[in-house]
This record gives structure tokens, sequence and C-alpha cells, in this order.
């Protein structure tokens, strides 16, 4: 029975307006014609005639464009307006998370510089005075923000830097203000759980609780050592419910602006320029029990993901409860990023970057909705893996030194890791490009293995590609490839002939007979075809009914080969 076929014309009447539906025919070009009829009229701006044609298995139709023409991109999108308000107006508006995150890139070298953390800079007067007396630091900071705003505001420059310097100047009074009347705690000398106490319900416990956080992990030399002060603090938080919530509040800032930063997280986990090895370390820190359980059952995942020591393992612990949400979801952006992002795992080693990103993906799963959406997590991946379907990476999987049915197996499993349709698709197009090939025939029918280790191989490629992930109507065709190229291993050696009449007891050559039959001992195809019909040959000679009957075994295999051949 052939498909159905009809055309469909849609429209669209003006710009940016939806496609409609205007007339469906069987006929291709009365649906051309009248497609130009409607433009050239002025019924439409622009028009499209689609091919549908049903699928007489899934009742589904398939839809291809076949013609398109007009202004069939909707026109121009309306551009955003932009809000006119400024950013920040009064100084507490600096210590909003979007502020900090803004001077954090104004100001990325000079914080690198003096290893501190825009939470650092709003709190330690040491760090002002140090800003303001580098000069052009700030007034370069000043001038890069206020550029683009002026010309999004329609506001002048200087106007911009005048406003945004009266604010720096009335922040930065507040708190010299504040450090010269002895406000600001010393966590070293009162203790941290009795300063959280104290101003436990001060309406500035947030700002001065703050300030007692950045000085007392400002002597720390490096980002790992001050990652250890924060949680040599939040182990002396109080436990008094409201104190131990300001309390951990106050640390969890900075230590979230830490963690967000490659430096210092390349400093906490100490894993160089390893993306692959970083992520993962990233994953164990943040995932949690889920992840902790899924590296005790999984192997694969157990050999990718390295083991958190010292402070990082001290964070984990913390991060393994409800404590610190914000340092989770810091560590998720960061590995969402990179997975986003075009920088190879495991820039040597391809095979080893299918492990990791398997790892990951599984990780990442497994604690879903604790540190991501299940949504964002499908979308990186899916992203990821087209980077693992570009010929660079392709011909790193591969190497040069393997044989053709090893570059096959490479391909299903690198196909059995990647998501999305579209890469599930591309990754098939690579597998038929290497099973269609002669070099792929030409091995398995000359290569020195046995005719019958030949055919199981063929038989596991088989079922190795129908759980690869791929629609069946990628992987069928290259199932029955692989079917073809077994009966012509098959025809060379005449094996199934030669099994037939072996000297070996009748239960034996049937039962291998059977497994070929089935699928098991080689492939699917014209050899389980033959090897069912020598099968069933040999079972119905006369000497067959009381070798069966002494072998049980035998008799359960070729009950199983007549009932697939019935439901066949």
């Amino acid at each position: 029975m052939s498909d159905q076929v009809h055309y469909e014309l849609f429209v669209r009447r003006k710009v940016g307006a939806q496609w409609t539906l205007d007339m469906a025919t069987e006929i291709r070009s009365h649906a051309l014609a009248q497609a130009e009829e409607v433009l050239n009229s002025g019924r439409a701006v622009a028009v499209r005639v689609s091919k549908e044609t049903l699928d007489p298995e899934t009742r589904e139709y398939r839809s291809i464009s076949i013609f398109t023409k007009g202004m069939v991109d909707g026109g121009k999108p309306k551009k955003p307006v932009e809000e006119m308000e400024p950013l920040c107006v009064q100084p507490a508006d600096l210590y909003t998370a979007h502020a900090r995150d803004r001077i954090g890139r104004l100001l990325e070298s000079w914080l690198q510089r003096h290893k501190a953390t825009p939470f650092e800079l709003l709190h330690r007067p040491d760090l002002v005075e140090k800003l303001e007396a580098s000069g052009t630091d700030l007034q370069h900071a000043l001038q890069k923000i206020a550029i683009p705003e002026a010309e999004a505001r329609g506001m002048s420059v200087h106007e911009l830097i005048r406003n945004f310097q009266g604010l720096v100047e009335r922040s930065v009074a507040n708190l010299m203000k504040a450090f010269k009347k002895g406000q600001l705690p010393d966590l070293d000398k009162e203790g941290f759980a009795k300063a959280a106490e104290r101003l436990a319900a001060d309406p500035d416990r947030a700002f001065l609780l703050g300030a007692g956080v950045a000085a007392s992990i400002a002597p720390a030399k490096d980002w790992s050592e001050k990652i250890a002060r924060l949680l040599d603090l939040a182990d002396a938080a109080p436990s008094e419910p409201k104190a131990r919530a300001a309390a951990l509040a106050a640390i969890e800032t900075p230590l979230a602006e830490i963690i967000g930063s490659k430096a210092g997280m390349a400093d906490l986990l100490n894993t160089a320029d390893d993306l692959g090895s970083t992520l993962a370390a990233m994953t164990r820190l943040a995932g949690g029990a889920q992840v902790e359980m899924l590296i005790k059952v999984e192997a694969s995942v157990r050999a990718c993901m390295p083991e958190l020591s010292g402070t990082a393992k001290r964070l984990g612990q913390w991060l393994c409860g409800d404590n610190f949400p914000t340092v989770r979801a810091s560590i998720a952006r960061r590995v969402l990023k990179e997975l986003n992002g075009v920088r190879r795992l495991k820039p040597t080693d391809a095979e080893s970057e299918i492990e990791h990103l398997r790892a990951l993906a599984m990780s990442l799963t497994a604690a879903a909705g604790r540190i991501l959406p299940a949504e964002d997590i499908t979308a990186a991946f899916t992203t990821r893996s087209k980077t693992l379907l570009n010929g660079d990476f392709i011909e790193a999987l591969l190497g040069r030194d393997r044989s053709a049915r090893e570059e096959v197996v490479m391909l299903i499993r690198l196909a059995e890791n990647v998501m999305g349709a579209v890469n599930k698709r591309h990754a098939a197009r690579w597998l038929s490009a290497n099973i269609q090939a002669m070099r792929f025939e030409k091995e398995m029918r000359q290569g020195p293995d046995s005719p019958s280790v030949k055919l199981a191989a063929l038989a596991a490629l088989q079922k190795s590609l129908t759980r690869s992930g791929l629609v069946v109507e990628d992987y069928g065709p290259l199932c029955a490839k692989l079917g073809d190229v077994g009966g012509m291993v098959e025809a060379d050696a005449r094996l199934l002939s030669l099994l037939a009449r072996a000297p070996a007891p009748l239960p034996q050559r049937l039962a291998l007979l059977a497994r070929l039959a089935m699928g098991e001992a080689g492939p699917t195809g014209p050899v389980a075809d033959r090897a069912r019909l020598e099968a069933l040959k040999l079972a119905r000679a006369p000497e067959a009914r009381e070798a069966l009957a002494a072998s049980p075994e035998t008799l359960d295999l070729l009950k199983g080969l007549v009932q697939q051949q019935q439901a066949a």
C-alpha cells in the first residue's frame, strides 16, 4: 500500500502574523499555483506549501516544506523597551545580588589583584581606601557603566557619572562612619555566636555581620583559606534560630561569590585545567546524598568522580543539608555555563570525555530538582552533545589504529551518550557511513577471526544499536546491513551446511542452529533465516525425536524458535 499524500497551503496575512491554513489539495501544481496567486493578489505577505505524507503504520503525517515565498521570517522583532530608571539610587542598592555581580565585572582585575570579592569591598574600610587611592580604577569602572547606560536611557554620560559618583561617595561615607564609631563587630574578639545573637534584632544586622565576616576572612592568603575561615565561622554559628539564620546568611553571600568565580573554584578543588574533573567535582560538591548514593552503586560514575578532600570535603558536608542554597545555585550555574560552552572536557582523551559526560548527566539527573531544574539539565546536555558530533571530535575519538568494527563500537557508544533527537539523528549518520562502508564489509569477511566469532560480533553490534536510543527508522536499516554482512560471512564459509553435517551429536548441532536462528549467536537477517530452516529440517529427521527426548534444553530452544517464527 503506497503512502497517501496531499499538499497544504499556509498564508501569512500581514507581517508578524501567524501562519494560517488556506487550502489543502492532492494536486501539487494546484497548490503551487494557488500560492503564487494569493501572494500576487496582495491577500498575503508570505506563503508556504507543505507536502503531507501519511505513514500507513503509525497513521501520522510527515510534513516537508516544498515552497516558501514572501516575508517568511515574520519581519523584524520589536526592540525591547529599556528601563529608564537608574540601576542603583541609594547605598543599600549596591548590596543587592545584581549590583554586586555588576561590581564584580566592572572591577574584576582590581578585585583579583587584591584577592577580594565584591562583598568584601562593600564591607571592608581598608579595601575601600585602597580603591580610592588607586585613582583610575574606580573612575574607569564608572565610565564603563555610565556610557552604555546613558545611551540606553537618553541621558548624558557626565550626568550619569555624577549620579554614580554621588552614590559611591554616600556608600563609602556610611561604611567609614560605622567604622570610626566602632559599630563594626570584631568577630575574632567577640566571637561569632555572641555577635550574631547581639545583632539578631538590629535592622542593620546584615550589613554589620557582613562587615564582621569580611574582616574575619581578610587575613587569608588564598581563596581556599577564605572558604575555610568562612566554614569555621559557620561551625561557630549560634543555635538560636533567628540569630543562626542571620549568621549563616552573612556567611553565604561571600561564600557564593568565591565559589562562583573560576579562581576560587580552581583553588578549592585543585583540578588545574582539567574541565571534566572540575565539573565532576563541582557536581559532587553540590549534588549531596543523591550523587553520593549514585557513586556507590554505579562504577562508571565512581570512576569519573574525584574524591573531595580538605576544605572541599568540609563544604560538601555543609551543602548536603539545607544550608547555603545560594552556594549550591552558584555551583550549578557554573556547571551549566561550562556545559553550554565549547571547551573540551578532556582535550587529549575523547573516549574519557564521553565517559565523563555520561557520569555528569547521570549525577545531575539524580540531583535534579535539588540543584537544577530537569529541563535545564536536558537542554545543557543537548547543547553539549553537538560538540561531540563535529568532525574533529569524531576523528579524535576513532583515532587511526582501530579496526572498522572497533570504530562502529565506539560510534554506538557515542550515540548512546548524546541527547536530543537532532543529535541522535546526526550520530546515526556517522554510524551509517561506517557500517555501509566497503572497509567494514571487507574486514568482516576477510578478517582473521573464525566465522562464528564474526557472526557473534555482528549480533552484538545489532543488540547495541537497538539499545543506543536511536529511533527505529535510524537503527533499523543499520541492523539490516549488519544482517546482510553476516549473510556474506556465512556464505563465504558455508558455516550452516558444515554445521548441519558436522559429526557432533544432534542436540548440540540443533542448539547451535537455534541460537543462530534466534539472533543470539549471529545477526538477524539472512543467517537467522537460513539457520531456522536448517534447524527445523534437522528436527524433523527420524532420529531427532529420541535425541531431543534426552536433551530437554535443546527441545526448549526449538520450542522458542517455533514460537518466534509463529509470532513473526
